[in-house]
């Protein structure tokens, strides 16, 4: 599974690209940051992440992209900002017909540290050492991106479990359901005849 993860930011939404499944040694194919200039026009800032995240699918190709699900913080600015770059992700994933997940950042966190509160620097190093890197990637958006991608490496084989599970119970009520409509149908004409 190739995966890119993406941490939103209007000024830098760092990208990362991971290539792998759960149990084996996982692969970084690629690691950066969209910058956009802090004090440009906000809808042009929104086109140069369009642009940049294109050109990361188009180089890359992966088949899911991993996306930090916004939080509420307390500089509502801030939340503004990271909402849309992570909605732009979202739309050039969408565009292409490619499964878009996000995660929380104390899910990233607990995947790749086994601790939810863990802090960038442990995350960095983490990152550094589950994809064999010489140094961790800077800046830490690079790295957050990254883990991104490796959490959803991870969690995708028991989400996608979970998922199925749910589909089957759905699947079997509704059949229950459909079984038992008929039973009754025929059960209350037989007294009226």
């Amino acid at each position: 599974m190739r995966v890119l993860g993406v941490d939103p930011g209007l000024t830098r939404c760092g990208v990362g690209v991971v290539e792998g499944v759960a149990g084996r040694p996982l692969t970084m194919r690629g690691v950066g940051v969209v910058r956009t200039p802090a004090d440009a026009e906000l809808g042009l800032r929104l086109v140069a992440i369009e642009q940049g995240i294109e050109q990361w699918l188009d180089e890359y190709e992966p088949e899911v992209v991993a996306v930090e699900r916004v939080f509420s913080q307390h500089n509502v600015r801030t939340v503004m900002g990271t909402a849309q770059a992570s909605a732009v992700a979202m739309l050039c994933a969408a565009r292409r017909g490619l499964t878009v997940a996000l995660h929380t950042p104390s899910e990233v966190k607990a995947a790749v540290t086994g601790s939810g509160r863990a802090d960038k620097a442990q995350v960095g190093a983490m990152v550094t050492r589950l994809l064999r890197l010489d140094a961790p990637p800077r800046p830490a958006d690079a790295a957050d991106a990254l883990a991104l991608a490796i959490c959803h490496i991870w969690r995708a084989p028991a989400q996608n479990r979970l998922q199925q599970a749910v589909a089957q119970n759905r699947l079997q009520q509704a059949a229950a359901l459909h079984a038992s409509k008929p039973a009754s149908h025929h059960a209350s004409k037989g007294r009226t005849a």
